[in-house]
């Protein structure tokens, strides 16, 4: 297999994928491999958990990158290198770097969050926040690798880093000889392809299945066009797969080994990370829960056994709290109504009361009682509530309307 980058033509083979794993050896962890009874129950087949959130550096960036900075000429590693990201790839290039001797920049968005901000700085990379959004910090990247003669670090486009990444696969056929299907998140396509060289050529028969949120979906479009093309305006929580095209290396390995693409929605990626928290006990951002999301949304559709890989656990804070609240909206275990009543001394208890009988519990109130859309003695409510699922939130709405409230839509 032969594909072109930067001008030159190169091929990523299951032996680069092999010398990667010798390189990597005593640098980047062989993470577990861990059975999840509840998803082998919703698959009707056994299910295992690759756990790259557990890897140093708290993704499989890390493999990729140091490969990619271990193969740079010594003039090229006099020089430093440079890269641009969010989290996951500048923690990887940071540390891979600081092992290797190796100065290096990171380019972060100024809105990255706090916590992969300091983790970048402590693993010993000159941090500079530029730009409002990747496409702004990458530019200013490549302006800078430009200016100073810095070797820039691809996330996803060089076969170097593929082959990196290539060794999650030569993992999974170790720990798991019997497996039937691999399920991995795609973003830029690097660690897909990178798994699909490896496994292809070691077992043809696995199928490999991408996915990618429904929001920033470039592969299905590309494939079917026949080339990488971008999608506008990409969206979704995943910031981790949050890509608008494919890399062109990566495309063509995807295209020719990578046997589907899926996509999967935000309320499905907040189930699956909520999931991987309750019931396997693992923390993983939005787009390592990605491969559960797939399984969740679709649980018929995989031959067992499955190996999903669970490819990132840096996960904001702030942002774990938003998605796991979204998280049990969508599983029916967090209802949001909005209510009139009388607004009258001891209305508010009475309707408490009726949410206590109906077994729901409060928490959060807010109470308006000033508004031109209100009647002279109408209040308006809207309450946040736990409940146990689809059925419970039904059943909580039928208590509020038959005591006689106004549930607003």
């Amino acid at each position: 297999m032969s594909y072109s980058t930067a001008g030159s033509l190169r091929t990523v083979t299951l032996d680069d994928v092999r010398g990667a794993q010798k390189m990597l050896s005593g640098v980047a962890r062989t993470t577990a491999l861990e059975g999840s009874r509840h998803l082998s129950r919703r698959v009707g087949a056994p299910v295992h958990l690759k756990c790259e959130n557990l890897q140093r550096t708290g993704s499989f960036k890390l493999r990729g990158a140091y490969v990619r900075i271990a193969g740079l000429l010594p003039e090229e590693r006099a020089a430093g290198v440079v890269a641009a990201s969010a989290g996951n790839h500048a923690q990887g290039v940071a540390l891979a770097s600081s092992l290797l001797g190796v100065r290096s920049t990171v380019f972060m968005p100024k809105g990255a969050p706090l916590p992969k901000i300091s983790a970048t700085r402590e693993y010993g990379a000159e941090v500079r926040l530029q730009g409002q959004v990747v496409d702004e910090t990458l530019a200013a990247a490549t302006q800078y690798a430009h200016e100073t003669g810095a070797v820039f670090i691809h996330p996803f486009d060089h076969p170097d880093v593929i082959a990196g990444q290539g060794t999650v696969g030569l993992e999974i056929l170790e720990q798991c000889p019997e497996v039937r299907t691999i399920v991995v998140g795609v973003g830029g396509g690097g660690l897909a392809a990178g798994i699909a060289v490896a496994v292809k050529a070691l077992r043809p028969d696995v199928r490999i299945v991408g996915v990618q949120a429904a929001g920033a979906a470039a592969y299905p479009p590309s494939l079917a066009a026949g080339r990488p093309v971008s999608v506008r305006d990409p969206a979704t929580m995943a910031d981790g797969i949050k890509v608008g095209r494919p890399g062109d290396v990566p495309f063509g390995i995807v295209g020719e080994l990578v046997d589907e693409v899926c996509t999967v929605t935000e309320d499905e990626l907040s189930a699956a990370l909520l999931l991987c928290l309750e019931r396997a006990k693992l923390v993983v951002e939005p787009a390592g829960a990605s491969p559960v999301a797939a399984l969740l949304s679709r649980p018929g559709a995989f031959e067992g056994p499955v190996v999903a890989v669970l490819s990132g656990g840096n996960v904001d804070p702030v942002l774990m709290e938003r998605v796991l609240r979204h998280g049990m909206a969508a599983q029916g275990r967090y209802l949001a109504v909005r209510l009139r009543l009388t607004d009258r001394p001891g209305a508010l208890a009475s309707l408490l009361g009726a949410l206590s009988a109906a077994d729901a519990n409060v928490l959060d109130v807010s109470h308006v009682r000033t508004d031109p859309r209100l009647g002279l003695t109408e209040a308006e409510v809207e309450l946040h509530l736990e409940t146990k699922g689809p059925e419970h939130c039904a059943e909580v709405g039928r208590a509020l309307r038959e005591a006689g409230y106004t549930v607003m839509d």
